[in-house]
């Protein structure tokens, strides 16, 4: 039992560092890496990597090439605009149904994040209002009791980062930034179900305007009319 526990720990270990070396671009997009190579670099053997690759992969950060390696993804613009289609299909239900079924304690923990993210934008630090960004929806969506739906989210934020852009402080500062979230918050502290579904779809509009418009203009990939791209959703 402790060998097996001790494996599965290996394997958490090696998903958490290598989609936080992703993440950050220290495994850079494009690149084949082996699992000898990346066990090496972790001090593990290829077992754990290989489970991890395998977790990775299911979330699109990377793909397994067989008896070659593991390859971080390059993201494309259409995989932006789909990652954040994807976002007002679940996210929309999602925050409607956390706001409908919150309970006190609910209420807290999403004003101590929302609160939190207030703090750190008015320090202007872009790294951590994007983590207080996350930290406050992953509070508010968790509410809904869909942890399915939560996991699913958490991934297609990696898609977004994986892009390597940001709407701070390139489009917005970390203070706007926040304060596009402020009508989710109110209509969740109200109790207003459909006011905070019809929140989180202008926010994630909004956010998804902004980062389409700069991709496309530094991939030279013109995009126009980008709210018809979310008009089905």
């Amino acid at each position: 039992m402790d060998n097996l526990e001790r494996a599965d720990n290996l394997a958490d270990q090696a998903i958490n560092r290598l989609r936080a070396a992703i993440l950050s671009g220290e495994l850079k997009a494009g690149e084949l890496y082996s699992a000898t190579e990346l066990g090496e670099w972790l001090g593990v053997s290829r077992t754990p990597i290989r489970e991890a690759a395998q977790q990775l992969a299911k979330a699109g950060l990377v793909a397994v090439e067989r008896n070659k390696g593991i390859r971080v993804r390059s993201t494309t613009l259409e995989d932006l605009i789909e990652g954040f289609q994807v976002r007002l299909m679940l996210e929309v239900p999602a925050t409607r149904q956390a706001t409908a079924v919150r309970t006190e304690e609910d209420i807290q923990r999403v004003t101590e994040a929302f609160e939190s993210f207030h703090r750190i934008s008015e320090l202007g630090d872009p790294a951590a209002t994007l983590r207080a960004d996350r930290d406050f929806h992953l509070a508010l969506l968790t509410t809904s009791g869909n942890h399915r739906v939560v996991k699913m989210l958490e991934e297609l934020r990696n898609v977004v980062l994986l892009t390597g852009v940001e709407t701070v402080p390139s489009s917005r500062t970390s203070r706007e930034a926040f304060e596009d979230h402020r009508d989710i918050y109110e209509a969740f502290l109200a109790g207003d179900a459909e006011k905070a579904g019809e929140a989180m779809r202008r926010h994630i509009v909004n956010t998804a305007r902004l980062l389409i418009l700069r991709e496309s203009h530094e991939r030279g990939v013109p995009v126009t009319e980008v709210d018809s791209l979310f008009s089905w959703t």
